[in-house]
């Protein structure tokens, strides 16, 4: 069976569930019906979306597992879609673009997404990224070297608040992130004053076997440096030990899950995390 001609309703969710749910974002109806077609087999959930209003609609009424979006929309500009899309909501997202430039990819990334994908592109390649995604994200979740009780740090007036995947700089703006970087500043944030080598952060970040996009661990610091360090060209945070690995310098603490205090009364200029909650749910 041909499964890149199989005709669908477009504007009707494709349901599988196995995999989980998936908001394919593409104003071409040709590759929204061919990934939805092809997801669809594999056990996925499909719901396809012509453009960025329709996106966020579907957002705030569904609960989306990932987001394929396709950053060239007609008359959209992908890159502040994706930019809202990960100051709003925490869930997974692979940019998909015909923009095939080693700076477009990075800026994609830095805006908060997971993955990039260029066209044309194989939809069992595109399978096989939305699957080491969706495995990264739930890792995440259960990673074992991340102590359930913690739910903020602070650092140097930053506030990462881990259940919400949320990180507030020293002026509480909310800063994207992206899940790989977020398992690697979890990595340095419960092993303050450490050296950590390479393959360790790879391990601790759940970054190995599952980051499908050819990034090392260098690049993937330079960018949590570009957002975190007041000079990411003269780090005082994330200092690199030259043979050795990395070391976070910065002191950490933490808010544990025992404690009823909201971070907004031990860091001033910070909102609660009940309201935090409140924000992600109106908003995402």
């Amino acid at each position: 069976m041909d499964t890149e001609t199989i005709g669908i309703d477009t504007g009707a969710t494709c349901r599988a569930t196995r995999q989980g749910h998936v908001l394919v974002v593409d104003d071409d109806a040709a590759t929204r019906d061919r990934v939805a077609n092809y997801l669809t087999l594999n056990d996925f959930r499909v719901t396809p979306a012509e453009n960025g209003k329709r996106m966020m609609e579907i957002l705030r009424d569904e609960p989306i597992d990932l987001v394929s979006l396709e950053l060239t929309l007609r008359g959209e500009d992908g890159h502040q879609l994706a930019r809202r899309l990960r100051e709003t909501s925490m869930v997974p997202i692979i940019i998909v673009s015909s923009r095939a430039e080693e700076a477009d990819r990075v800026m994609g990334l830095e805006l908060g997404a997971d993955d990039y994908v260029t066209k044309p592109f194989s939809t069992r390649e595109l399978l096989a990224r939305i699957r080491a995604v969706m495995r990264r994200y739930q890792a995440s979740e259960v990673a074992p070297d991340r102590n359930p009780a913690v739910r903020a740090y602070h650092f140097s007036g930053w506030t990462l608040n881990v259940p919400l995947h949320a990180l507030r700089s020293p002026e509480g703006k909310r800063v994207p992130i992206s899940n790989g970087e977020f398992g690697l500043l979890c990595a340095f944030l419960s092993r303050p004053q450490r050296i950590l080598s390479r393959d360790q952060l790879l391990e601790f970040s759940r970054l190995r076997s599952t980051e499908v996009y050819d990034r090392s661990i260098d690049v993937q610091i330079l960018r949590l440096r570009r957002k975190i360090e007041a000079n990411p060209a003269r780090p005082e945070l994330i200092k690199t030990e030259r043979g050795l690995g990395y070391r976070f310098c910065a002191s950490v603490g933490t808010v544990r899950s025992a404690a009823r205090r909201d971070i907004a009364t031990r860091q001033s200029g910070y909102r609660a995390l009940p309201a935090l909650a409140q924000e992600m749910r109106s908003s995402g």
